[in-house]
């Protein structure tokens, strides 16, 4: 009967070993490697490894089981490689992903890094179109400056050029009115010296006409003593006293001459008026000039006052309208009347030519006619061409 087999003794279990697994520099970032569990497992590989390998090495009472053990240690040893291999596959798989991980952090990174220097590229970018926008409009409001100094200084020597024609037209208006107002009492001295002059000379033709009738007097009265006188005695004292007449009426025209002599103006020789012989009472002056020297200077005095009454008011808005300078023809009665106003030429704008009506109309009546022009006219025309600028002016 076969002695039964000893009992094996059991084999106390092995101290857990941590096997070292090198780590590739390369495969990793230079950081501390996480703690994963493809480490545990590997770790307990090796122990595995460890403990089989360790178990040819018992006492001899376990000889005869050692081709068993031997064929389990290979196999152990086999599962454990296998491990050791899945475990070093888990760890390279767990560092690429580690790798990875960190590849795709520093990626991140990079993108944030240069997110930021396109936010601060930009950031920058605003601010210098900040600066360009606040330098041109600077340029801008600079310019606005200038064209407003430049507008304000073209206004300022526009009035003053305004002011300067308005002063100058004033002086010129003022002296226009000054030569008018001389021209007038001119006019007028003339007028009075005509007047006295005329005075004298009727009162040397009333002189004359009283000689004329002394001397026809005289020559009746001589030829009434011949026809009672003998004829040679008679014939002696006519010639006698004719001569003596002849004497007297040469006396007095000298005494006549010296008289209108004594009464002629200073500044010229005396224009001497043909008695009023025509029927003709209507005098006309169409002109600036006529041998009726009192027709002249009505005409001018008439004129004057027409000039001078500020009557361009009537026509300031009128004359900007296009127009023709009007030639205007006033018949005036002796009293001063207006009879008849015509146009030989009109303005070609009716509201003007009533305008001008109305001047002629407004400043009546003129004055009176002259001793010297009543006595040849009953009324007076006058023709002016009318010009408007910054008054009447009748030319």
């Amino acid at each position: 009967m076969p002695a039964p087999m000893p009992t094996p003794t059991p084999v106390p279990a092995p101290e857990t070993a941590v096997i070292a697994v090198a780590r590739s520099d390369d495969a990793l970032p230079a950081a501390p490697a996480p703690v994963s569990v493809a480490t545990s497992v590997a770790a307990s590989v090796a122990a595995s490894v460890a403990a089989s390998v360790a178990a040819p090495g018992a006492s001899g009472s376990d000889a005869a089981a050692a081709p068993r053990d031997t064929d389990d240690a290979v196999q152990q040893r086999r599962q454990a490689e296998s491990l050791a291999r899945a475990a070093e596959q888990a760890l390279r798989e767990a560092s690429q992903r580690e790798a990875e991980r960190l590849a795709a952090a520093r990626e991140d990174a990079a993108r944030q890094a240069a997110a930021r220097q396109a936010l601060a590229s930009l950031e920058a970018a605003k601010q210098e179109a900040a600066r360009q926008e606040a330098l041109r409009a600077e340029a801008a409001r600079l310019d606005v400056q200038r064209l407003e100094a430049v507008r304000q200084e073209a206004s300022r020597q526009d009035a003053a050029r305004q002011e300067a024609t308005r002063q100058e037209a004033a002086r010129q208006d003022a002296a226009r009115q000054e030569a008018a107002r001389q021209e007038a009492e001119r006019v007028e001295a003339q007028r009075g010296e005509a007047q006295r002059a005329e005075a004298a000379r009727a009162d040397a033709a009333r002189q004359a006409a009283a000689a004329q009738d002394t001397a026809r007097t005289a020559v009746a009265a001589v030829a009434a003593a011949g026809a009672a006188a003998s004829a040679g005695e008679a014939e002696a004292r006519r010639e006698a006293r004719l001569r003596a007449i002849g004497r007297q009426l040469d006396e007095e025209a000298a005494r006549r001459d010296a008289a209108t002599a004594a009464a002629t103006p200073a500044s010229g020789q005396l224009q001497r008026l043909p008695p009023s012989a025509s029927n003709l009472r209507r005098g006309r002056l169409f002109g600036r000039a006529d041998a009726h020297a009192e027709l002249v200077l009505y005409a001018e005095a008439w004129a004057r006052k027409i000039q001078l009454n500020q009557s361009f008011d009537l026509v300031r808005d009128l004359v900007r309208r296009p127009h023709t300078q009007p030639m205007v023809t006033v018949a005036i009665r002796s009293d001063g009347s207006v009879e008849s106003v015509s146009f030989v030429l009109s303005s070609g704008v009716a509201e003007l030519d009533a305008a001008v009506r109305r001047i002629v109309q407004s400043q009546a009546p003129y004055p009176m006619f002259s001793p010297a022009l009543a006595r040849d006219y009953d009324v007076v025309e006058i023709r002016r061409t009318w010009h408007f600028d910054m008054a009447v002016r009748l030319y």
